[in-house]
């Protein structure tokens, strides 16, 4: 298997072995951010965002490939990364992390 992924028409991720057709797709996928939430509105210095990565960061190689990411930006929790095998678990990971990170944007008096 490549490790190259892209979403077809229904955003269910399909191993491609060739990868200029993975770079074409890449460079044009409009559907790659699966959600973007802030703490407060549109106060874009702390919030929550989560992608399909595009490539298996299974390194292991055991299991099933990784293509989600969540990743925090403010607060203490700033760099936090989870990774997930389907969108399913990304969002409810990116869900966890975005009350998590609204708790502290509160807590720690960050508004920008």
């Amino acid at each position: 298997m490549s490790g190259f992924y892209i979403l077809d028409e229904h955003g269910e991720p399909r191993a491609v072995a060739d990868f200029l057709v993975w770079a074409a797709w890449f460079e044009t996928a409009g559907n790659r951010v699966v959600k973007q939430d802030y703490a407060e509105g549109e106060d874009a210095t702390c919030g929550v965002s989560t992608v399909f990565l595009g490539l298996d960061h299974n390194h292991a190689g055991i299991g099933p490939p990784i293509l989600w990411e969540t990743l925090v930006f403010g607060t203490s929790l700033d760099g936090e990364m989870r990774r997930y095998s389907s969108k399913a678990a990304a969002i409810r990971g990116h869900e966890e992390l975005l009350k998590r990170v609204t708790e502290l944007y509160y807590v720690e008096g960050r508004r920008g």
